[in-house]
Protein backbone atom coordinates (compact mmCIF):
# COMPACT_ATOMS: atom_id res chain seq x y z
CA UNK A 1 0.00 0.00 0.00
CA UNK A 2 1.57 3.57 -1.01
CA UNK A 3 2.10 6.20 1.60
CA UNK A 4 -0.28 8.65 -0.62
CA UNK A 5 -3.07 5.62 -0.07
CA UNK A 6 -2.14 5.31 3.53
CA UNK A 7 -3.02 9.20 3.93
CA UNK A 8 -5.98 9.12 1.69
CA UNK A 9 -7.85 6.08 4.14
CA UNK A 10 -6.59 7.95 7.54
CA UNK A 11 -8.19 11.25 5.84
CA UNK A 12 -11.40 9.43 4.97
CA UNK A 13 -11.71 7.88 8.90
CA UNK A 14 -11.17 10.89 9.79
CA UNK A 15 -13.95 12.72 7.74
CA UNK A 16 -15.93 9.84 8.30
CA UNK A 17 -15.86 10.20 12.54
CA UNK A 18 -16.21 14.24 11.68
CA UNK A 19 -19.47 13.48 10.05
CA UNK A 20 -21.23 11.07 12.78
CA UNK A 21 -20.34 13.76 15.35
CA UNK A 22 -21.85 15.98 13.28
CA UNK A 23 -24.96 14.52 13.13
CA UNK A 24 -25.06 13.76 16.70
CA UNK A 25 -23.88 17.17 18.42
CA UNK A 26 -25.52 20.45 16.81
CA UNK A 27 -22.83 22.46 17.99
CA UNK A 28 -20.25 19.94 15.75
CA UNK A 29 -22.36 20.52 12.88
CA UNK A 30 -22.83 24.22 12.89
CA UNK A 31 -18.99 25.01 13.57
CA UNK A 32 -18.32 22.54 11.34
CA UNK A 33 -20.46 23.61 8.46
CA UNK A 34 -19.33 27.17 8.78
CA UNK A 35 -15.38 26.19 8.77
CA UNK A 36 -15.58 23.79 5.88
CA UNK A 37 -17.92 26.87 3.92
CA UNK A 38 -14.88 29.48 4.82
CA UNK A 39 -12.53 27.35 3.98
CA UNK A 40 -14.15 25.83 0.84
CA UNK A 41 -14.54 29.43 -0.26
CA UNK A 42 -10.95 30.31 -0.44
CA UNK A 43 -9.92 27.56 -1.89
CA UNK A 44 -12.04 28.65 -4.50
CA UNK A 45 -11.32 32.11 -5.05
CA UNK A 46 -7.60 30.96 -4.90
CA UNK A 47 -8.97 28.72 -7.88
CA UNK A 48 -10.47 31.63 -9.78
CA UNK A 49 -7.53 34.47 -9.20
CA UNK A 50 -5.61 31.54 -10.90
CA UNK A 51 -7.80 31.27 -13.98
CA UNK A 52 -7.84 34.57 -14.26
CA UNK A 53 -4.11 34.89 -14.44
CA UNK A 54 -3.56 31.96 -16.34
CA UNK A 55 -6.24 33.54 -18.99
CA UNK A 56 -4.53 37.11 -18.58
CA UNK A 57 -8.44 38.60 -17.85
CA UNK A 58 -8.47 42.03 -16.38
CA UNK A 59 -12.06 42.23 -16.19
CA UNK A 60 -12.06 43.58 -12.74
CA UNK A 61 -16.09 42.87 -12.37
CA UNK A 62 -16.27 39.73 -13.98
CA UNK A 63 -13.50 38.32 -11.14
CA UNK A 64 -15.44 40.08 -8.64
CA UNK A 65 -18.88 38.31 -9.81
CA UNK A 66 -17.26 34.92 -9.81
CA UNK A 67 -16.10 35.17 -6.16
CA UNK A 68 -19.00 37.13 -4.84
CA UNK A 69 -21.71 34.43 -6.55
CA UNK A 70 -19.63 31.83 -5.02
CA UNK A 71 -19.51 33.41 -1.54
CA UNK A 72 -23.63 33.92 -1.82
CA UNK A 73 -24.10 30.61 -3.09
CA UNK A 74 -21.90 28.80 -0.22
CA UNK A 75 -23.62 30.96 2.88
CA UNK A 76 -27.13 30.35 1.59
CA UNK A 77 -26.83 27.02 1.58
CA UNK A 78 -25.36 26.98 4.99
CA UNK A 79 -28.14 28.84 5.80
CA UNK A 80 -30.90 26.39 4.74
CA UNK A 81 -28.50 23.74 6.67
CA UNK A 82 -28.48 25.27 9.78
CA UNK A 83 -32.14 26.57 9.21
CA UNK A 84 -33.38 22.71 8.78
CA UNK A 85 -31.03 21.93 11.73
CA UNK A 86 -32.75 24.12 14.37
CA UNK A 87 -36.42 24.28 12.95
CA UNK A 88 -37.03 21.29 10.53
CA UNK A 89 -35.38 18.02 12.08
CA UNK A 90 -37.56 16.08 10.48
CA UNK A 91 -35.55 17.08 7.20
CA UNK A 92 -31.86 16.48 8.65
CA UNK A 93 -32.59 13.10 7.13
CA UNK A 94 -32.83 14.23 3.39
CA UNK A 95 -29.08 16.69 4.21
CA UNK A 96 -27.30 12.98 4.81
CA UNK A 97 -29.05 11.18 2.04
CA UNK A 98 -27.85 13.51 -0.51
CA UNK A 99 -24.52 14.06 1.11
CA UNK A 100 -24.24 9.67 1.41
CA UNK A 101 -25.10 9.34 -1.98
CA UNK A 102 -22.89 11.73 -2.80
CA UNK A 103 -20.05 9.91 -1.31
CA UNK A 104 -21.09 6.84 -1.93
CA UNK A 105 -20.80 8.10 -5.88
CA UNK A 106 -17.35 8.89 -5.30
CA UNK A 107 -16.58 5.69 -3.79
CA UNK A 108 -18.36 3.98 -6.64
CA UNK A 109 -16.74 6.07 -9.71
CA UNK A 110 -13.24 5.55 -8.38
CA UNK A 111 -13.66 2.07 -7.49
CA UNK A 112 -14.79 0.36 -10.46
CA UNK A 113 -12.94 3.09 -12.54
CA UNK A 114 -9.92 1.64 -11.77
CA UNK A 115 -10.99 -1.68 -11.86
CA UNK A 116 -12.42 -2.11 -15.27
CA UNK A 117 -11.29 1.41 -16.46
CA UNK A 118 -12.15 1.57 -20.06
CA UNK A 119 -12.91 4.85 -22.62
CA UNK A 120 -13.14 7.99 -20.80
CA UNK A 121 -15.65 9.71 -19.92
CA UNK A 122 -14.94 13.31 -21.00
CA UNK A 123 -11.94 15.22 -21.79
CA UNK A 124 -12.50 17.82 -18.56
CA UNK A 125 -11.21 14.91 -16.45
CA UNK A 126 -9.24 12.64 -18.58
CA UNK A 127 -9.33 9.83 -15.18
CA UNK A 128 -13.01 9.77 -15.30
CA UNK A 129 -14.73 6.75 -17.35
CA UNK A 130 -17.71 5.84 -18.41
CA UNK A 131 -17.29 2.46 -16.38
CA UNK A 132 -16.70 4.87 -13.43
CA UNK A 133 -19.65 6.91 -13.68
CA UNK A 134 -22.69 3.68 -13.78
CA UNK A 135 -20.29 2.68 -10.74
CA UNK A 136 -21.20 5.57 -8.76
CA UNK A 137 -24.83 5.37 -10.00
CA UNK A 138 -24.78 1.26 -8.85
CA UNK A 139 -22.99 2.50 -5.35
CA UNK A 140 -25.74 5.38 -4.49
CA UNK A 141 -28.61 2.53 -5.37
CA UNK A 142 -27.60 0.38 -2.80
CA UNK A 143 -27.99 2.86 0.03
CA UNK A 144 -32.05 2.71 -1.14
CA UNK A 145 -32.63 -1.23 0.65
CA UNK A 146 -30.97 1.01 4.16
CA UNK A 147 -33.48 3.94 3.79
CA UNK A 148 -36.76 3.20 2.25
CA UNK A 149 -39.82 2.57 4.22
CA UNK A 150 -38.10 3.17 7.88
CA UNK A 151 -35.96 6.42 7.50
CA UNK A 152 -37.20 7.95 4.21
CA UNK A 153 -41.16 7.53 3.37
CA UNK A 154 -40.81 7.26 -0.43
CA UNK A 155 -41.78 4.64 -2.96
CA UNK A 156 -38.73 2.88 -4.34
CA UNK A 157 -39.36 4.28 -8.12
CA UNK A 158 -39.67 7.89 -6.56
CA UNK A 159 -36.20 6.64 -4.17
CA UNK A 160 -34.56 5.65 -7.14
CA UNK A 161 -35.27 8.30 -9.15
CA UNK A 162 -33.96 10.78 -6.62
CA UNK A 163 -30.53 8.70 -6.09
CA UNK A 164 -30.02 8.40 -9.57
CA UNK A 165 -30.55 12.71 -9.81
CA UNK A 166 -28.74 13.29 -6.84
CA UNK A 167 -25.83 11.38 -8.01
CA UNK A 168 -25.77 12.75 -11.38
CA UNK A 169 -25.77 16.43 -9.96
CA UNK A 170 -22.74 15.09 -7.76
CA UNK A 171 -20.43 13.74 -10.87
CA UNK A 172 -21.25 16.83 -13.09
CA UNK A 173 -20.32 18.89 -10.17
CA UNK A 174 -17.11 17.10 -9.50
CA UNK A 175 -17.02 17.68 -13.13
CA UNK A 176 -17.56 21.51 -13.27
CA UNK A 177 -14.91 21.97 -10.29
CA UNK A 178 -12.47 19.40 -12.37
CA UNK A 179 -12.46 21.85 -15.31
CA UNK A 180 -12.00 24.81 -13.37
CA UNK A 181 -9.10 23.20 -11.85
CA UNK A 182 -7.66 22.44 -15.16
CA UNK A 183 -8.40 26.07 -16.63
CA UNK A 184 -6.00 26.89 -13.34
CA UNK A 185 -3.50 24.70 -14.28
CA UNK A 186 -3.54 22.87 -10.61
CA UNK A 187 -3.91 19.45 -9.45
CA UNK A 188 -5.98 20.24 -5.91
CA UNK A 189 -7.37 23.16 -5.14
CA UNK A 190 -4.68 22.68 -1.70
CA UNK A 191 -3.43 20.52 0.28
CA UNK A 192 -5.52 20.74 3.86
CA UNK A 193 -6.60 17.28 3.61
CA UNK A 194 -3.06 14.41 3.08
CA UNK A 195 -4.27 12.24 0.04
CA UNK A 196 -7.56 13.80 -0.91
CA UNK A 197 -6.51 17.40 -1.45
CA UNK A 198 -8.54 20.78 -0.22
CA UNK A 199 -11.94 20.32 0.97
CA UNK A 200 -13.31 21.66 -2.44
CA UNK A 201 -11.83 18.59 -3.61
CA UNK A 202 -13.93 16.52 -1.03
CA UNK A 203 -17.10 18.55 -1.98
CA UNK A 204 -16.98 19.40 -4.93
CA UNK A 205 -20.14 17.19 -6.10
CA UNK A 206 -21.60 17.57 -2.70
CA UNK A 207 -22.32 21.14 -2.72
CA UNK A 208 -24.47 20.68 -5.81
CA UNK A 209 -26.12 17.37 -4.76
CA UNK A 210 -27.29 18.60 -1.46
CA UNK A 211 -29.70 21.38 -2.55
CA UNK A 212 -30.86 19.08 -5.38
CA UNK A 213 -31.61 16.66 -2.95
CA UNK A 214 -33.75 18.81 -0.72
CA UNK A 215 -35.73 20.12 -3.32
CA UNK A 216 -36.48 16.26 -4.95
CA UNK A 217 -37.46 14.79 -1.26
CA UNK A 218 -39.88 18.52 -1.10
CA UNK A 219 -41.12 17.89 -4.79
CA UNK A 220 -41.90 14.46 -5.36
Amino acid sequence: MSIELKKRILTSVILLFLLILMYFFTFILILSIIVIAIVTWIEFYAMISKIFIKESFNNKLLRFTFKSASLLYLSILVFIILIIESKMPESKIFIYYSLLVSIVSDIGGLTIGKIIKGKKLTKISPQKTISGSMGSFAFSFLLIPFFIGHLLNQSFFILFLITFLISFTSQIGDLFISYLKRKANVKNTSDLLPGHGGFLDRIDGIIFSIPIGLLLFKIL
